[in-house]
């Protein structure tokens, strides 16, 4: 069965501040990568490229924390992380700190498959980037009307979440392929007001993305430095190689065990090798779509809807 999940991270809006236009348009936005996604792998595409597709998308789409919508640094610039991993082969791709990127997933699936490395950050990112033709844009073009205003009020000591979403918001996709290949990816513009470079679980292998045909493929959204220090991607797929877990198992002793216990937000979306897929979060919400040739389709922010 192939299948594929996404999600357009975790913490929303609360519920009784979710205007129906508010949640029409982020399910609008959820609909579009969910469904394109699914498109490659219905034509006999690889999980890797529905996941490229999945996420490029939601990169483009200024309602989410990635690309084109990324929330702001304390000095008032975007800088970008992203990653992708095969599972089939275990190749994996990231990059990190970029200003310039257009889409930088497509950054990271070329470190994967055009250099003999797995992780670039920066302008060395940036200067690799050159060399295999990927788009670039200035800096302000990622800047948004609502992420200015959410930085303000970071930098003014407001925390008061009404009317904003959480600052956990990532964007990623999982899929199965008719082939039976894996494929994870994951991409973001971190926190609102980080500072010094910070870089948190989106590109870093087995903390907020992992993908191995033998278990599952993991993409996952939260407070990056619970993940990190979980390793919650890799945890999660080595219950299932190792422990003998369920995917469904697996994921709910990391997220509402594990990663609750220590305080961690967040959530992950997976699929197993016979492409049945998981949706596990402790945060109110996440954004989250999953469809597959089983004649599942399903959109979806908070807990029950």
């Amino acid at each position: 069965m192939h299948a594929i999940a996404i999600h357009g991270g975790a913490g929303t809006l609360p519920r009784a501040e979710m205007t129906p236009d508010q949640e029409a348009t982020y399910r609008a936005g959820l609909a579009a990568a969910l469904d394109a996604g699914y498109a490659v792998l219905e034509d006999g595409g690889t999980s890797l490229d529905a996941v490229t597709v999945a996420v490029r998308i939601l990169e483009d789409d200024p309602l989410f924390n990635a690309g084109r919508g990324a929330v702001l640094t304390h000095e008032g610039t975007v800088e970008l992380d992203a990653s992708i991993m095969d599972g089939r082969t275990l190749a994996a791709g990231a990059i990190a700190g970029v200003a310039h990127i257009r889409n930088p997933i497509e950054l990271a699936r070329a470190v994967m498959e055009h250099s003999p490395h797995v992780m670039l950050i920066g302008t060395g990112a940036e200067e690799f980037a050159h060399t295999r033709n990927i788009a670039f844009v200035a800096n302000d073009y990622f800047k948004t009307e609502t992420r200015k205003a959410q930085l303000r009020r970071v930098l003014v000591g407001d925390t008061r979440p009404a009317n904003e979403l959480s600052a956990l918001g990532t964007v990623g996709a999982v899929a199965r392929d008719q082939a039976g290949n894996l494929a994870a990816a994951t991409s973001t513009g971190g926190m609102t007001g980080k500072r010094y470079g910070r870089v948190g679980d989106s590109p870093i292998i087995g903390a907020g993305t992992y993908a191995d045909n033998g278990s599952c493929a993991i993409s996952a959204t939260g407070h990056g430095e619970y993940f990190i220090r979980t390793a919650v991607a890799h945890d999660i797929c080595a219950r299932v190689a190792y422990g003998g877990a369920t995917l469904q198992q697996a994921a709910d002793a990391v997220v509402m065990g594990r990663l609750a216990k220590m305080g961690g937000e967040g959530g992950i979306i997976a699929v197993d090798a016979s492409g049945q897929v998981v949706m596990s979060f402790n945060s109110e919400g996440m954004f989250r779509g999953a469809r597959s040739s089983g004649g599942k389709r399903e959109i979806a922010i908070y807990r029950d809807r």
